[in-house]
């Protein structure tokens, strides 16, 4: 009987924006390491990845069917990616006295970074888009046609994930 309350709860929506988070942080690491168009390949350059990926998940689950199992989803994924961050920053040597000083800014930037995604989910002829990864400053040479195309077959793969 005691067993029951030793395991960890965990509802539908928790275990859906787990596997969605890890598809998040997987994609994100091997977009990363697969391209050679950013500046410089980083915590800031992972970090403005995930985000990236992070609002495309949050679209996807905005256009789906259920809207209210992934209000909850989506409000677990951004749970979930603060709580990276804390563990991120921390691993980074970050201290305990500074850390929700650290976190809070780059939620800050996250949030900024959904008021400037653009609305059509169609990234690669979206000049917002563009002018959205101009503000990230990642990309290393001005192909921003390109980059906003791979970013868009992402978009595209991701709305087809199931999990």
């Amino acid at each position: 009987m005691i067993l029951q309350y030793l395991k960890k709860k965990e509802n539908k929506e928790q275990i859906i924006a787990y596997h969605q988070y890890e598809k998040i942080l997987s994609e994100s690491k091997k977009f990363l390491n697969d391209n050679n168009f950013f500046k410089i390949k980083d915590y800031k350059s992972s970090f403005e990845i995930v985000s990236i990926f992070l609002i495309m998940f949050i679209r996807k689950n905005l256009s789906g069917d259920n809207k209210k199992l992934f209000f909850k989803v989506n409000d677990e994924l951004v749970s979930l990616f603060i709580s990276d961050l804390d563990e991120s920053l921390r691993q980074k040597g970050i201290g305990d006295m500074s850390i929700g000083k650290y976190v809070k800014s780059y939620v800050k930037k996250f949030y900024f970074r959904i008021s400037k995604f653009p609305d059509d989910n169609n990234l690669y002829k979206n000049e917002s888009f563009i002018e959205y990864l101009k503000i990230t400053d990642l990309i290393k040479n001005d192909d921003y046609v390109d980059v906003s195309r791979k970013f868009n077959d992402k978009f595209t793969y991701f709305i087809n994930y199931d999990k």
